[in-house]
């Protein structure tokens, strides 16, 4: 296996589970996942709803949408990131830096030019607050990744996780409190420019990496040596297949969930939004939680299969509600407990991505799985989750989702022992 960090062994199993939160390493990540979703919002959903409010095109305002490619196009400048570092802060935090400050004057800016007389300038300052955004992201995953143990690697996604989602309750539903009730849409940008300059005082207190990885000599090492190390390693491609699918029937189980509790289970869209979203959300942040914490007992290969199977299971959540009278108690508590164990699959899949980064190459590989780990959410469960409702009708088409889940653990299982490695620290 590449080496990935230089760990003492000390620094893996020493730190017990109920104290991994308050790692100096951990906790900052807090603020950076916070700081890593602020900008989502504003340059979706919320400029959608400025742009609503000031009467402006359909048609233009579904052009909107397309502000947000750069989140999705992130791996193509991701060797830049890997190659090349700002003169301050290291590798790592130097392009985060850089980033936040960026994205502090942009997002203010966008508050000087209101949709309805200049959304052309507008919409300019709204691509460049994206790519400087997906760009955050970039170099954020690669810093926690190189930064965490392996042990901290659970407890690091579910703290960046728990950040990310307070950030897009506060751009996204905070922001129009703000500025349909209180300051006006302008000054609001404006004040979420400057608590986006506030989130970068993080950065200078977050902890570099013990032994910060030597970069790509070159721009051309940067492109290729990501693939060509990734795939001289045994398995490859197994564990490529492992990515797409180790969520995938949760995936599916998630693809028309709100369509199933209106119109096949007869819920309001009031309860829905209560339970399956409000709820939901809390649900998912517990669950990440939990799983990161038990990922530095269970280590991470048991903690993928735990979780992975309780995954599984509680899409019978949906069944249950599919086969059972309408009963609001019934429904938060299935969606609690489906969203719980999603959550702590989300943790052991994000620490799973970490371990398979090669530090040399972290933002382009973490770039690269991300990427890879969205084809079954966008390519496979959108498309394929309406056929499967017609064939089988919603009871039968849960109870599909838990076999849809199955072939990523049997791939686990497969891939065990390089999985185990993972939480080896290995010396340089």
């Amino acid at each position: 296996m590449p080496v990935f960090h230089a760990r003492s062994r000390e620094s893996v199993i020493a730190t017990p589970a109920y104290l991994v939160y308050s790692s100096r390493r951990v906790a900052p990540l807090l603020l950076l996942g916070f700081a890593s979703g602020l900008p989502l919002a504003l340059t979706g959903g919320t400029l959608q709803a400025w742009a609503t409010v000031e009467l402006v095109d359909l048609q233009a305002i579904g052009f909107l949408t397309l502000v947000g490619s750069a989140y999705t196009l992130k791996f193509l400048w991701a060797p830049l990131v890997d190659r090349y570092a700002p003169p301050w802060l290291g590798r790592r935090r130097g392009w985060i830096l850089a980033t936040q400050l960026g994205l502090a004057a942009a997002i203010a800016a966008m508050g000087l030019f209101p949709p309805s007389s200049a959304l052309l300038a507008l919409s300019l300052l709204a691509v460049l607050v994206a790519f400087l955004s997906a760009t955050q992201d970039i170099a954020f995953d690669a810093y926690r990744t190189e930064v965490l143990t392996p042990a901290e690697r659970g407890a690091g996604a579910a703290v960046s996780v728990l950040g990310y989602r307070i950030a897009m309750l506060v751009s996204g539903g905070l922001a129009l409190i703000i500025a349909d009730a209180w300051i006006g849409w302008q000054a609001m940008y404006v004040v979420m420019g400057a608590a986006m300059a506030a989130l970068a005082i993080a950065t200078f207190f977050a902890p570099e990496p013990d032994t910060p990885a030597a970069a790509p000599r070159n721009l051309s090492e940067a492109i290729r040596g990501p693939m060509r190390e990734f795939f001289s390693r045994k398995g490859a491609y197994v564990l490529l297949a492992l990515i797409v699918l180790y969520k995938l029937g949760d995936a599916f189980a998630g693809a028309l969930s709100t369509t199933f509790l209106i119109r096949g289970a007869g819920y309001s869209a009031t309860e829905v939004g209560a339970v399956n979203k409000v709820m939901g959300l809390a649900a998912t942040i517990v669950g990440a939680l939990v799983g990161g914490s038990l990922l530095a007992r269970l280590g991470l290969y048991r903690s993928l299969m735990v979780f992975g199977l309780a995954q599984a299971v509680s899409n019978l959540s949906y069944w249950l509600i599919a086969v059972t009278p309408k009963n609001l108690v019934l429904m938060a508590s299935a969606i609690g407990f489906e969203n719980l164990c999603g959550g702590m699959g989300t943790a052991a899949f994000v620490a799973l991505m970490m371990g398979l980064c090669n530090a040399r190459f972290t933002a382009t590989q973490y770039a690269l799985l991300s990427a890879l780990s969205a084809v079954g959410r966008t390519y496979l469960a959108g498309p394929l989750a309406p056929p499967l409702v017609q064939a089988f009708g919603w009871p039968g088409f849960f109870l599909v989702t838990v076999v849809i889940a199955l072939p990523g653990l049997w791939l686990l299982y497969l891939r065990r022992e390089a999985i185990r490695e993972l939480d080896r620290p290995i010396t340089s």
